[in-house]
């Protein structure tokens, strides 16, 4: 008898219990992130939970503000890593090139047909 009205009373609890948002209507579920009370069109179903609306965003947000903040670092890091071997290949390829002119243009014998002659001030 005892367990029967502990049940009763269970029962009359829960019909007793009012929408957090509509106090005028019945709540039929129960969030279990924030543990209130809400109506059919309070709450949500997912993934097989029934979650309120400001407890889903909670859930959601996080996950998907940690990927898209991974995304831009991870697309910040690559073009940075881009733009210094750009950088690199430009200086490289432009030694290469330097270091194929032959010697005698950096001496000036290579302007002119026979050997040089001294400047006039020197003869």
């Amino acid at each position: 008898m005892a367990m029967r009205s502990a049940d009763q009373s269970a029962e009359s609890a829960a019909l007793d219990r009012r929408c957090f948002y509509h106090a005028s209507r019945e709540a039929v579920a129960r969030c279990p992130g924030c543990r209130r009370y809400y109506c059919r069109e309070c709450v949500t179903d997912h993934e097989g939970r029934a979650l309120c609306a400001s407890c889903l965003k909670k859930q959601l947000r996080p996950h998907g503000a940690r990927s898209r903040k991974l995304l831009r670092w991870m697309g910040s890091s690559i073009r940075v890593l881009a733009g210094i071997f750009l950088a690199w290949a430009f200086f490289y390829y432009i030694g290469l090139a330097l270091l194929r002119i032959p010697s005698a243009f950096h001496e000036g014998s290579i302007w002119s047909d026979g050997p040089s002659e001294p400047p006039p001030s020197q003869r």
